[in-house]
């Protein structure tokens, strides 16, 4: 063990680039693409540091070509969720006795590989794999995974520093254990960072893991995988399987060594997974940890004083980024009568400009929707909007599947405050917009509130400050990451914790000390110096 309490190096925000038009980074990222579209890759699983190959063969599709084929992975079944389970229990306890400073070295050095020589690597397979164009592949596969790297360790050290006070004649403290069992992770397809920081944030504590990527993600999760590897991470500490998710939850939350899941995902599943959890209670060794992030309903609700351009553009951003694929994409949105020409003619022009396509074109600001499924939902709505009394298709509406998965970016304009499409988790690029009486500002508040069982993110915009407080206690329970005068997206690692309640998950918080509490089991040690040698005290006489 080490002599010394280290410090670990300073944490700055990972740098985004630009990838201007004509610049050596825009060509590399799209040389590495093309090289990466043309391979045909082959994906096993990785169990004890060990590949698996299976006889099941899956294809791996490209969203914005769906006939493309460049690879395929293997597909697992629950013998290997019983190894994988097996040999993390068989590493814990070694990586567990391993000094923090040496189990965290390992992330910093894969944070130095994304930055540098993974960072083209990272980012072609997740625009390949997962439809991003270049600037929302930087901010979330390189930018946004460093950064979850680099900051977990600074918060690692910080928790570890936290100890308590002690009396005259005694001596207090704290370790933070890892959890006595096995972590699960399971991750979704639309971020690539939180892909890979839920299990690393686990095993940085000494934990072990076994990781469940979303089948949609495997290109990038594999080179994840790869890094974790060449940074030096031993043989059984995170095990990454492909294998169905129902018959996985199943059997990893059947197991008496079960001690935590790290899930990021749909309410539906999350809730699901909860019950079972409850059911099998009685198995368990201890307690185990559930932290969930997962959808969201999210509002942009704009007061008269607000200035319509920063409101519109604000909505596009905020809709339109990826696709409408993040949990924390601007859905529905509320603009007071007085302002709506206004923002409408703003939104109208900034919509006639953005260009829709796969993200080998860097000027395609919009790429496809993640798969078949996501593309007939979207459609749904927008064929619904089209035909409804309720509603009417102000932008867009264009839906063709005949190379990619791609739906234009879409505005609905509803009549109805309750209209569907305002109510529901679509998941996808279309907005829905109310316009109210500015009168009812304050009768709009408490409408945003209640509209949705969801409170991730919210934004208002408002240069009247005395509405900025209104809305800011209106809603202090709908919307776990709250903007003014700023889109709903885009939280920083280090900058703005990430997280909501109600149906949106357990606000644990990803890129704080927060959500790194979860993973630890506190244990206190008091020892006293002199101790007593008879039971009397003073007040005995």
């Amino acid at each position: 063990m080490t002599k010394a309490i280290s410090d670990v190096p300073v944490v700055l925000n990972e740098p985004v680039r630009t990838y201007e038009p004509g610049s050596s980074e825009v060509n590399n990222l799209i040389s590495t693409y093309k090289k990466m579209w043309n391979e045909k890759v082959e994906i096993p699983m990785i169990i004890n540091g060990k590949q698996v190959k299976t006889d099941t063969k899956v294809q791996l599709q490209s969203p914005q070509d769906h006939a493309h084929d460049f690879g395929f992975y293997y597909k697992g079944d629950m013998s290997h969720v019983d190894e994988a389970i097996n040999t993390a229990l068989a590493a814990r306890q070694k990586w567990a006795d391993l000094a923090w400073e040496q189990r965290v070295s390992i992330f910093l050095k894969a944070a130095d590989l994304f930055a540098g020589p993974y960072r083209d690597k990272i980012n072609a397979a997740t625009m390949i794999g997962q439809s991003k164009n270049v600037h929302q592949t930087e901010i979330d596969a390189a930018c946004e995974f460093i950064d979850f790297l680099r900051f977990n360790v600074e918060f690692v050290r910080e928790m570890y520093a936290e100890q308590p006070i002690s009396d005259e004649g005694m001596w207090n403290r704290v370790e933070y254990r890892p959890l006595e069992g096995f972590t699960f992770a399971v991750t979704p397809f639309n971020f690539t960072a939180i892909s890979g920081n839920l299990p690393s944030c686990m095993a940085m504590l000494g934990n072990v893991v076994l990781w469940k990527p979303s089948d949609k993600q495997i290109f990038s999760a594999n080179i994840i995988m790869e890094v974790f590897r060449e940074a030096g991470l031993p043989d059984g500490v995170i095990n990454m399987v492909f294998t169905d998710g129902k018959e996985t939850a199943e059997k990893v939350l059947q197991h008496p060594d079960f001690a935590g899941l790290h899930f990021t995902g749909s309410t539906k599943v999350f809730q699901s997974m909860w019950k079972q959890i409850g059911d099998n209670i009685h198995k368990y060794k201890t307690y185990p940890r559930i932290v969930g992030e997962t959808g969201g309903k999210d509002f942009v609700i704009a007061h008269p004083s607000a200035h319509p351009e920063a409101v519109a553009t604000g909505l596009v951003r905020g809709a339109f980024e990826y696709q409408g694929q993040k949990c924390s994409a601007a859905s529905r949105a509320y603009i007071p009568k007085s302002l709506w020409n206004a923002v409408k003619s703003s939104m109208e022009a900034q919509l006639k400009t953005i260009k829709i396509g796969s993200p080998e074109d860097p000027s395609n600001f919009v790429n496809a929707v993640i798969d078949k499924n996501s593309f007939e939902k979207c459609k749904g709505y927008i064929e619904r909007a089209k035909s409804s009394k309720d509603a009417e298709v102000i932008f867009g509406g264009n839906c063709d599947d005949s190379k990619g998965w791609f739906v234009e970016p879409t505005v609905i304009l509803a009549s109805d405050a309750h209209y569907e499409s305002i109510c529901e988790e679509i998941f996808g690029p279309i907005l829905s917009i109310y316009v109210y009486e500015d009168e009812d500002w304050s009768k709009t508040l408490k409408l945003v509130d209640e509209t949705s069982p969801y409170a991730l993110t919210g934004a208002v915009f408002s240069q009247d400050r005395y509405a900025i407080e209104e809305a800011y206690k209106a809603l202090e329970n709908a919307a776990g990451n709250f903007y003014i005068n700023d889109k709903p997206t885009g939280a920083v690692v280090g900058q703005q914790p990430f997280g909501g309640a109600r149906a949106s998950g357990t606000n644990d918080k990803a890129g704080s000390k927060m959500n790194l509490m979860r993973w630890v089991s506190v244990r206190t040690i008091k020892e006293t110096f002199n101790p007593p040698k008879n039971y009397k005290y003073p007040y005995l006489g």
